[in-house]
């Protein structure tokens, strides 16, 4: 008896949603019938039929790319009207990745977020705490003589992450830093003095800003994160380098705040034990 009611229950829904479809997309059940393949009857006795009947697969598929939603949706089987294409494009953007400061797509990205918690994986240190020498050392190679112009322009956009509303939490594996403080690897080249003035602002930026900056160092033998940043709970972005690949689906960017969060939890230098360590850095 109950599995009878279900289905009546799930046929009305049908119908209901069916007639909300019709009428959003301001067509006629003579239109429908057409893009379907049916005579009009057939969609008007769909409609009309008080019964626990549901129409086939394939009138369902036909009727629900006619009127833009999709079949599951019309079945009660999602409460989401949209097909999964549509969903996948709302919920999944590829955007460019300019080698640049602060574009305009992250800088728009935080403005959104203000006054969520950020949490970030940088490529390399972190943009919002490098000194104006390491951002000219860096940049210089890519910029050429625009590197001076580049830095001043963002300048207002580097103050405002540092200074927003927002908490930021800031992973970064540990042979990162020691790498930089050792002039090693991606570091080779950069001079003593800079590295020095480096390691000495973000001491102080730690001191003036804690704890609503926190740096994280995590073991990368042990954990590894490719770079990322999770824009609290509205979306989560994959930096590939040439491109960003955002995510808004709730499902996904819980999936990138676990992560996020076991940096945290394993983190083999904490917050709160930073100044020490940039203090034995310094040595």
């Amino acid at each position: 008896m109950m599995d009878k009611t279900d289905k009546r229950d799930r046929a009305q829904l049908f119908r209901t949603r069916l007639t909300l479809a019709i009428d959003d997309k301001h067509t006629t059940q003579s239109a429908l019938a057409r893009a379907a393949g049916v005579d009009r009857s057939t969609i008007s006795q769909l409609l009309k039929d008080q019964g626990a009947r549901l129409p086939n697969a394939q009138l369902v598929a036909e009727c629900a790319a006619h009127l833009g939603v999709s079949a599951d949706w019309l079945l009660g089987l999602s409460d989401r009207p949209e097909s999964a294409a549509d969903l996948l494009a709302t919920s999944l953007s590829v955007t460019d990745a300019e080698r640049a400061l602060v574009d305009e797509q992250i800088f728009a990205w935080h403005h959104e977020a203000a006054g969520y918690k950020i949490r970030h994986v940088p490529a390399t240190l972190p943009d919002m705490l490098k000194t104006r020498a390491m951002l000219e050392w860096e940049y210089t190679p890519h910029l050429g003589r625009t590197t001076d112009q580049a830095i001043g322009a963002s300048k207002d956009r580097l103050d405002f992450m540092r200074n927003s509303n927002s908490d930021y939490e800031i992973a970064l594996p540990l042979h990162e830093m020691t790498s930089f403080a050792a002039g090693t690897g991606y570091y080779t080249g950069l001079p003593e003095d800079i590295r020095d003035e480096q390691i000495a602002y973000m001491r102080a930026l730690h001191d003036q800003l804690y704890p609503t900056l926190r740096l994280y160092l995590f073991d990368a033998h042990r954990l590894f994160s490719s770079p990322i940043t999770v824009f609290g709970p509205l979306l989560a972005v994959l930096y590939l380098g040439a491109n960003y690949v955002a995510f808004r689906d709730s499902d996904r960017v819980q999936a990138f705040t676990r992560h996020f969060d076991q940096l945290v939890r394993e983190a083999q230098v904490p917050a709160r034990a930073l100044p020490v360590f940039l203090d034995t850095l310094a040595l």
